[in-house]
């Protein structure tokens, strides 16, 4: 019986667009909000987690791998920076009493050092300039 439900559905499915960043997007915002609602019980949050739910289940049921496709790569062009801020975030964290995060007065990239108090001369992986940098 239960085999023959899940040919039933491997069928259904041949052809369907499925997971992709933006449904993991959509379910988490989908998540959010109803956690948020737990407490607020809002109708308007709501029909808002209940549209972000349909809208993650149309494109996961979508055949027009084209246009969802399109619609990720829309996705990933605003998530990306804001996924690599939170990552940098994290690790900035993480490393808090081994490391110290610096600017390139030059190129503005950042820069990681090891957490050595004092003055330094560091130069900058990406454009080779030498500034001084000062940890207390």
């Amino acid at each position: 019986m239960m085999n023959n439900f899940k040919q039933k559905l491997i069928r259904f499915m041949i052809g369907r667009y499925g997971m992709d960043e933006m449904y993991l997007g959509l379910f988490g915002v989908w998540f959010a909000i109803t956690l948020v609602n737990a407490f607020v019980h809002s109708v308007f949050l709501n029909l808002l987690a209940f549209a972000a739910l349909m809208w993650g289940l149309f494109r996961f049921l979508s055949r027009n791998h084209a246009k969802r496709r399109a619609e990720n790569e829309k996705f990933l062009k605003l998530w990306r920076p804001v996924k690599n801020w939170l990552t940098f975030q994290r690790d900035r964290f993480r490393d808090r009493k081994t490391a110290r995060y610096r600017k390139c007065k030059h190129c503005k990239a950042i820069v990681k050092l090891p957490n050595k108090k004092g003055k330094h001369t560091v130069r900058c992986p990406k454009c080779g300039e030498r500034f001084d940098v000062r940890i207390l």
